[in-house]
């Protein structure tokens, strides 16, 4: 039992003794846990790894656009750029998860729509004050980070990449509400243990983004052949549908064009059920529309840290890769973003792990159990390590052939090696922090399932600045020879700090007598 709050005047621990007691319709504890965790975590791993999946298919298919390497830079440029102010938000709203698990556990489910719907209302405004006004500086800041000194040859190159990665950027940036507004209604399903919903619109979302990809990258070209007979002969039907509908090659523009309406497809489902009768009937999830400003700052108490805690990691690897590796050339850049497409994949599932870690942590701590909480967050733990344990193996013995699936086999022999070569070294690198990876975001999952989420977003702020910034920079200058392997050194590093400052803090304890159920008057009103 948590202990009654000793300063009833921070609303970040309140005294859990004026929590209403649970109700009868309390849902009880998974008599099997582990089972429990597999089935909100395989569909969670599936969903949220759905955005960097399309990704994943915009490299790989804008890779056979041209034997020239150049695009798979320009998109990863395009995408994590892209992806900054986008993940503050997604930072912030993650923690409808927490208020929905908690009142689940609580046995009052109904005021979980609340807090979703508020998300979506945060997250439009943010999309229209913040991620509209970056698109449109995109150009100025790629420019910021252009050295007047590079060589003529070397600079040309890297500005017909900047405006390939611009373009790319700035229509995943308009299409960003899209994806907002997933997010905020997808971890209601996450906190209310069903994401089956999101499962589904996951799954038709990434089809829905290749079927579109298909046509608007190649046009009315036929995409190069793969050898698997099924694909080449849709390749060939995508090209006649594209020559019909009148539709040029689009290239990397087509890529974004194909997420957008990818994400378009995944935000639907969710947004019917939720707002179908049956889920209005036993959830009020229409009468809950309107913007509370009661449910607005419960979100912005508890989700400010995880918001600044993703935006700050995502600017700070955007300076890693944009600037820091993307300064030793195009094809540092290139290697680097196959390298890091695969970290990416590696973990993302993790990510997912850690969502249903929040929504059973959440759950637990809703029925005042912090010792449950405590066992789901190690297992949930033990999971993700095995998991990113078998991805550090694959980085290690096949990193080679990982690399070259990006790559033209009509690329010049020397440089597709020199590009092989140096995407394997990177992963070797990947793998020596997988298993702390693990640890850090599925604790981070943990303590945010108890509305512990200010202290891992500043732990989070100043060990990326220091390590990955700071020490990417001083390995750049103290140790020249190495080039870009050196901001690499110290990206490990940071991974590896960090995981263990989050250790520290989940096994202190605090968060145990932390609570988000509190009365809401909307609900009684109704």
């Amino acid at each position: 039992m948590p202990a009654p709050n000793p300063d009833p005047s921070n609303p970040a621990t309140p005294d859990t003794s004026a929590v209403a007691a649970p109700s009868s319709t309390l849902v009880v504890d998974d008599p099997h846990p582990f089972r429990a965790l597999l089935r909100i975590a395989l569909p969670t791993v599936v969903t949220m790894s759905s955005f960097t999946l399309m990704q994943f298919l915009d490299k790989l298919m804008v890779s056979r656009v041209s034997p020239d390497p150049i695009y798979i830079g320009a998109q990863g440029n395009g995408g994590l750029i892209s992806f900054v102010p986008i993940s503050i938000a997604m930072g912030l709203v993650s923690v409808v998860n927490s208020f929905v698990s908690q009142n689940l556990g609580a046995g009052k489910p109904d005021r979980g729509p609340a807090y979703a719907w508020n998300a979506l209302w945060l997250s439009m405004l943010y999309w229209a004050a913040v991620v509209i006004p970056m698109a449109l500086l995109l150009p100025t800041i790629f420019a910021q980070f252009r050295d007047s000194g590079t060589a003529p040859e070397i600079l040309a190159r890297i500005e017909y990449r900047d405006a390939l990665s611009i373009n790319y950027a700035q229509i995943l940036m308009f299409g960003a509400c899209l994806t907002l507004a997933s997010r905020a209604i997808s971890q209601f399903f996450y906190g209310m243990q069903k994401p089956w919903v999101v499962l589904i619109a996951g799954l038709l979302g990434n089809l829905t983004n290749f079927l579109c990809n298909s046509v608007f990258i190649y046009g009315p070209e036929a995409a190069p052949k793969t050898g698997v007979a099924i694909l080449d002969a849709w390749f060939t039907f995508a090209a006649s549908i594209a020559q019909t509908l009148g539709v040029p090659r689009m290239a990397l523009t087509g890529a974004a064009v194909g997420t957008v309406i990818g994400t378009a497809v995944e935000l639907a489902i969710p947004a019917v059920i939720f707002l179908s009768p049956k889920f209005n009937r036993l959830y009020k999830t229409r009468s809950q529309w309107k913007p509370s400003w009661m449910h607005i700052k419960d979100l912005a108490r508890v989700g400010w840290a995880p918001g600044l805690m993703f935006g700050n990691e995502m600017i700070c690897w955007g300076l890693f890769m944009v600037y820091m590796v993307g300064h030793y050339g195009a094809d540092h850049s290139t290697a680097g973003f196959i390298a890091h497409q695969y970290m990416s994949m590696s973990f993302m599932p993790a990510v997912g792990i850690s969502v249903a870690v929040t929504a059973m942590v959440g759950k637990c701590m809703g029925m005042k159990r912090p010792d449950l909480a405590v066992s789901r967050a190690w297992m949930g733990t033990a999971t993700a390590m095995v998991y990113m344990f078998l991805c550090a193996v694959c980085f290690v013995l096949f990193g080679e052939p990982m690399a070259r699936l990006f790559l033209s086999k009509d690329l010049d022999p020397e440089t597709r090696q020199r590009l092989v070569s140096m995407a394997s070294k990177f992963l070797l690198l990947t793998a020596a922090f997988q298993l702390f990876d693990a640890f850090a975001i599925t604790l981070v999952g943990a303590l945010r399932g108890a509305g512990d989420t200010a202290w891992p977003g500043i732990a989070t702020l100043i060990s990326s600045w220091l390590v990955i910034v700071g020490g990417g920079q001083l390995m750049m200058y103290a140790f020249p020879n190495l080039e870009s392997y050196g901001p690499w050194i110290a990206a490990a590093a940071y991974v590896i700090i960090l995981s263990l400052l989050i250790l520290w803090r989940f096994q202190q304890g605090h968060w145990k007598s932390r609570t988000l159920v509190h009365d809401d008057p909307i609900i009684a009103a109704h």
